[in-house]
Parts: structure tokens; C-alpha cells; sequence
């Protein structure tokens, strides 16, 4: 998705809906979405066990979340 587009996601869905956490998965081996989802601000809460069955396997997920309160604390450091 990439990081650019995740912020804009995330902005959106904060500024026009009453959600206050959005969360993420991803595959263990999927190192670039790992990393475009810590740049947008998301934190890393943990690996899923045996999550998702692909290609003939049980594979490993990676759960992310990012709160409301993440970004208003972002806001007040500019």
C-alpha cells in the first residue's frame, strides 16, 4: 500500500469517523510492509502464530495497531 497512502488512511479515517484504534496484519516474511506501516506511525504489537494458510502452509502474521491518541501526541510535537 505504502507508507504515503497508509497516513492519508489513517488522517482520514480518524478525522471523519469516531474509530479510535485501526489495525494492521501482515506476513512475517513481508519486511516492506513491516516497515511502511512503522514509518506511518503504527505500532508493532506482536507475531500470530500459524495465522494464514499460503502455498501448501501454515504461515506467521505480524499484528500492528495505531490509536487516535498516537496522532493528536504527533499534532503537539509540531
Amino acid at each position: 500500500m505504502g507508507t504515503e497512502a497508509q497516513r492519508q488512511l489513517v488522517r482520514y479515517l480518524f478525522a471523519h469517523t469516531l474509530v479510535m484504534r485501526i489495525e494492521a496484519d501482515t506476513q512475517t516474511d513481508n519486511i516492506a510492509e513491516q516497515r511502511a506501516l512503522e514509518k506511518a506511525g503504527f505500532t508493532r504489537e506482536g507475531v500470530l502464530r500459524s495465522v494464514v494458510f499460503r502455498d501448501g502452509r501454515w504461515r506467521d502474521g505480524v499484528k500492528y495497531s495505531i490509536l487516535r491518541d498516537d496522532i493528536d501526541a504527533d499534532a503537539s510535537r509540531d
